[in-house]
């Protein structure tokens, strides 16, 4: 079985269990482009690295394989079999200079043009699904937990903030910059609020500021802000530590999903369908807004990738 660097690097000596559990998952899945699993047999942690293409963004491909994992974790070792699960914990993690430029802005032009109404739907199906998924402990199979080390923007920061647990690291920034092109984030307001509340949740969305990972953090946010580089080494204590104690924590994440689940997911299809209206009836101004950000996303991008011997040449 071939894996891939990031695979292998996590792969530990005796690999028979990795095999497996990996295995199993992409048995179930299928293929899984635009994203990398790796699998701790100590901690019982199954690595998601998000690798999104041509761009850092959450299109509806990356979406899918997304969900596609979170549906085998739990259709393989949910439903009343957690106990002897290898993956108790699922961990997100990013590898691109930019953590994620938010949605795909061109797959929305793109649909507008095309007046293609269920493409749209579609996309803000499965980003709902995943955001449910998340904050369910996938119903109750794994507990979910992310890192952010990088700049994070608009709804791609709800397929990370959905999770039980979220953590960034000191240089990483948050911003929702939708309202600015009279836009909003899909799942953001439902996601947003169960965790700074809705105050800070409107606030945060109304004004489309950037925040810095401490500020973030100080909103309700984050978990944890950690020094540059350790993100993943928290998660890792972070899943250590909980071992002995994870059914208890399990259990607890479900039990609060459970008891705001009808009013969460209520308001995440109110809000799909009304972004579905919202993106469909855009403006001609707003379409020019919206392909001038496109614009600025490529040479930002262009710029992050730039090695250093590239900057000095």
């Amino acid at each position: 079985m071939l894996h891939t660097p990031l695979e292998a690097a996590a792969k530990p000596a005796s690999f028979d269990i990795y095999d497996e559990v990996i295995g199993q998952i992409r048995f179930k899945t299928g293929e899984i482009p635009q994203i990398d699993l790796a699998y701790n047999p100590d901690i019982k942690t199954l690595w998601l690295t998000i690798k999104p293409k041509p761009k850092p963004f959450f299109s509806l491909t990356l979406l899918t394989s997304i969900n596609k994992v979170q549906r085998a974790i739990h259709d393989i070792w949910g439903a009343g079999r957690c106990a002897d699960s290898p993956v108790r914990f699922l961990a997100y993690r990013g590898a691109d200079p930019v953590f994620t430029l938010g949605g795909d802005l061109e797959f929305y032009l793109d649909c507008v043009a095309k007046n293609d109404r269920a493409a749209m739907e579609e996309y803000a199906r499965v980003s709902k699904e995943g955001a449910i998924w998340n904050a369910s402990s996938l119903q109750g199979a794994a507990i979910t937990v992310a890192t952010v080390h990088a700049k994070a923007l608009g709804g791609g920061i709800d397929a990370a903030r959905s999770c039980n647990v979220l953590i960034a690291e000191r240089q990483a920034s948050f911003c929702y910059p939708e309202v600015k092109f009279n836009h909003f984030p899909v799942t953001a307001v439902a996601v947003l609020s169960q965790h700074t509340g809705p105050l800070n949740a409107l606030k945060i969305l109304t004004d489309g500021d950037e925040y810095s990972a401490e500020q973030f953090a100080a909103l309700g946010g984050l978990e944890a802000v950690v020094d540059q580089g350790q993100g993943q080494a928290w998660i890792e204590k972070y899943a250590k530590d909980s071992l002995p104690i994870h059914n208890a924590r399990l259990t607890l994440f479900s039990a609060f999903y459970r008891q705001a689940a009808a009013a969460f997911e209520s308001e995440l299809n109110y809000l799909a369908q009304n972004w579905v209206d919202c993106m469909m009836r855009m403006s001609t101004v707003e379409i020019a807004r919206l392909q001038r950000i496109v614009a600025a996303q490529n040479r930002m991008i262009a710029r992050a990738r730039q090695t250093p011997e590239t900057l000095a040449g």
